[in-house]
């Protein structure tokens, strides 16, 4: 299983990659954006653990999405140590680009399964999440 998972994870992210450029963001960004598209203003270490990113990971990120434009970091007013994130113009128009090329990504890996099949993987990854919390050093 665990051969199976990483050479998917690693064609699904070399052929996601490839879609993702013409869409003029990476999918690291794509997965930010996402985020932010169902929770505008989110603080930047909820950001983080939502994407499994420490916080180099999400610093580095968010520095390079800001400079694209793409989203604004702005201080959290009851927090002056914290930071929220805010899509841009242009971060919601790179959205819905990403939103378009997800539906031809999700319909090709679920070609030829059924909901019930796709529901049964679905709920199977999920749970690695819980079998295999972050930071667990076992």
């Amino acid at each position: 299983m665990v051969f199976l998972l990483n050479v998917a994870q690693r064609r699904l992210q070399r052929w996601v990659a490839t879609r993702t450029e013409k869409s003029g963001v990476t999918a690291a960004q794509s997965g930010l954006l996402f985020i932010l598209g169902r929770r505008d203003g989110m603080l930047m270490g909820e950001a983080g653990a939502a994407l499994d990113l420490g916080p180099p990971g999400i610093s580095g990120l968010v520095d390079r999405m800001t400079t694209a434009n793409l989203i604004q970091r702005r201080a959290d007013p009851d927090d002056g140590r914290a930071w929220r994130l805010w899509l841009t113009s242009a971060g919601r128009a790179a959205l819905a680009r990403s939103k378009a090329g997800l539906s031809d990504i999700n319909a090709r890996l679920t070609e030829g399964f059924t909901d019930a099949e796709i529901d049964v993987v679905a709920r199977w990854l999920a749970s690695l999440q819980t079998k295999f919390p972050k930071g667990e050093d076992e």
